[in-house]
């Protein structure tokens, strides 16, 4: 029973990419969640991660990375990598906005890969970080 109490009311902590933002990504990323008032999150953001160690880290739940905003903030993207492999910390990649094609270095890095539904976001980082994926959805056993 406690246990799903915890995942109704756990408010997630993401880091989600920012930066250069040509396409408007990261507001209308944040809207989606917004627009789900039983998700409830927060977000931990610097301008630059790279100072930042186990303290910082540990809050986090999940990394959202837009990869509309790669090709803009490759260093941004590379620092956040490397902290989720340091911290142990899954990385949800978001197809840019309007296509489907991610950057394969990308996804070879991450857990999941979501496109721009909220119910799907929110589906996917729940499961993620609640770790409850459901894989009798993609297979038939």
């Amino acid at each position: 029973m406690f246990e799903e109490d915890e995942k109704v009311n756990k408010i997630f902590n993401l880091i989600i990419t920012q930066g250069i933002d040509s396409e408007n990504e990261y507001k209308i990323f944040t809207e989606r969640l917004y627009s789900k008032p039983d998700f409830l999150w927060t977000e931990s953001f610097a301008r630059d991660y790279a100072p930042f160690g186990e303290q910082f880290f540990s809050k986090v739940d999940i990394i959202v990375l837009l990869s509309g905003l790669y090709n803009d903030n490759k260093e941004l993207f590379d620092t956040l990598i490397k902290k989720s492999e340091e911290f142990d910390i899954p990385l949800l990649l978001v197809r840019p906005y309007g296509m489907e094609i991610v950057p394969e270095e990308l996804e070879e890095k991450v857990k999941s890969v979501v496109g721009w539904n909220a119910n799907c976001i929110i589906d996917d980082i729940k499961s993620i970080i609640m770790g409850d994926y459901d894989f009798d959805d993609d297979f038939d056993i």
